[in-house]
């Protein structure tokens, strides 16, 4: 029986725990391989999601917005200066790291703890932005943006260097007061704290057709 259109309770679920959601949209395709198109069409979704993201009496610094597409493997291959192994073998992730940081300091610390991982960073990059739209508050607590990118001494691929990604990227949490929207070797993650019609603007990456992937999740 509903009650207030919510069901009655059953197993693991509780209506006593229901509360207003971010909303989640996601494209895919079945049948067509990565595309372009299907970064487009979740970017214009979360644009339609503006009702469900928050913001405060400054209209133009968002509660947040992001996107996870599987990782542009050929667009990184064209805009980095150093090599990257076949798909799989490596681990990409966005790491953000404070403002006031020594950028250098905290990589020098990161390439000391992959080692003591057994793991090798490739490289990384500097992701480039446009924050002319982002309201006071949103640059005010800004990171600085960077992409990191390694691979295993072992050669591990598939869940195996998931596991490892995984790992890792608790350790450097843990221990470096670091964030990762994401570290893997399938997908990565864009997002910040923006309103839903600023996260294409914002990383000029997603509007670069090369960006193809066979699915996008968005939440706002």
């Amino acid at each position: 029986m509903l009650k207030n259109n919510l069901p009655a309770p059953q197993g693991f679920y509780d209506p006593a725990f229901e509360h207003d959601a971010c909303g989640v949209a996601m494209v895919a395709t079945l049948k067509d391989g990565p595309q372009h198109e299907i970064v487009q069409r979740a970017l214009r979704a979360l644009e339609n999601m503006e009702h469900r993201g928050a913001t405060g009496a400054e209209p133009d610094s968002g509660d947040g917005a992001g996107i996870l597409i599987r990782i542009p493997d050929e667009f990184f291959r064209s805009v980095l200066d150093f090599e990257l192994p076949e798909f799989g073998k490596y681990v990409a992730g966005m790491a953000f790291i404070e403002s006031g940081a020594d950028v250098k300091v905290i990589k020098d610390q990161i390439d000391k703890l992959a080692k003591e991982e057994n793991l090798q960073i490739l490289g990384w990059r500097e992701v480039p932005m446009n924050p002319k739209s982002l309201g006071k508050t949103a640059l005010s607590v800004m990171p600085k943006f960077h992409q990191i990118f390694i691979a295993a001494e072992s050669g591990a691929s598939g869940i195996a260097l998931e596991r490892i990604a995984f790992c890792f990227r608790k350790r450097l949490e843990h221990e470096l007061s670091i964030y990762f929207p994401s570290l893997s070797s399938r997908t990565i993650v864009y997002k910040g704290m923006l309103t839903t019609g600023q996260l294409e603007e914002f990383f000029p990456d997603l509007s670069d057709q090369r960006v193809v992937s066979p699915l996008a999740l968005v939440h706002s």
